[in-house]
């Protein structure tokens, strides 16, 4: 199993929006490392839903892939602002997966994942990374969850 980041606007689509739907493609996504990404995404895998672009930004849940890469229909659809006029459905150039939500998080801001100090390399707190969907190591995983169940668990 791998470990992703995947970020949406949360006025555009949100983890409340993920678990009303329960099911959604991850479509849209316009940039070549980020695509590969996506690509290399296999079904089961698990990702934190990250709110960018909000005050605060940050990880509002975790998400499960669904469905494997697959041709992005929005590359096609010429009413899009996703339309790509040099993609064909014989040699698409985007792709997508579907994800399915796992649970809500408290929101884990980009303050406090900056302020865990096993996460001093993760891709998201480099200066100048702007993907939308990267890898997570399994040690970045675990201090996250770690750091969830530090913050859930009732005072003794």
């Amino acid at each position: 199993m791998a470990y992703w980041l995947l970020k949406s606007e949360p006025d555009v689509f949100g983890y409340p929006d993920l678990e009303r739907v329960q099911k959604e493609p991850w479509n849209g996504v316009r940039n070549y490392q980020a695509r590969n990404h996506l690509r290399s995404m296999q079904e089961g895998d698990l990702a934190f839903f990250y709110h960018s672009n909000s005050n605060p930004s940050g990880i509002a849940g975790i998400c499960k892939i669904a469905r494997s890469a697959y041709p992005d229909n929005l590359q096609f659809d010429p009413e899009s602002k996703y339309f790509d006029p040099k993609s064909t459905s014989e040699n698409p150039r985007w792709s997508m997966v579907d994800v399915v939500p796992v649970r809500a998080l408290p929101l884990l801001s980009l303050e406090t994942l900056r302020s865990l100090p096993e996460l001093s390399d993760m891709l998201l707190l480099r200066k100048g990374n702007r993907l939308s969907v990267m890898p997570v190591t399994e040690a970045e995983w675990k201090a996250i969850l770690d750091h969830v169940d530090s913050i859930s668990a009732p005072a003794t």
